[in-house]
């Protein structure tokens, strides 16, 4: 609480991090975490991950959900769980690309989101 006596508003970093332990619980392969603040205005990061299914992409999208409500964030929107091959959770200052191992391959979003050599590198999620 502040000195108002109202919730403050999470960070980034605890958004992420609600988000990796989310992933992590769901059982979540390849989870990585990308800083991105410097290179769009859109999110301070991008946090990949893949599932077998589409049924387990829905219920990490669902995980997601839960988890930011418990840290008085939320999520704006969740797009494409209903198809299964890749669920998009938009947390405002996370964005979060789940998708099955082989639609992740054939885009490559780390390889889009990942810093030029000399700079910050994806940070890999640690184990909870």
């Amino acid at each position: 609480m502040n000195k108002a006596g109202s919730m403050t508003s999470p960070t980034p970093e605890n958004i992420r991090d609600a988000i990796l332990k989310a992933l992590d619980d769901g059982q979540a392969e390849g989870i990585v975490s990308i800083p991105v603040g410097r290179q769009t205005p859109l999110a301070d990061y991008i946090v990949i991950a893949s599932g077998k299914t589409g049924r387990q992409l829905s219920a990490l999208a669902d995980r997601i959900g839960h988890a930011l409500k418990a840290i008085g964030a939320r999520v704006l929107r969740i797009e494409g769980a209903a198809q299964g091959d890749w669920v998009l959770v938009d947390a405002r200052d996370v964005i979060v690309h789940l998708f099955r191992p082989d639609v992740r391959n054939f885009y490559k979003l780390e390889k889009v989101w990942t810093p030029p050599q000399g700079e910050a590198e994806t940070e890999p999620a640690d184990k909870a």
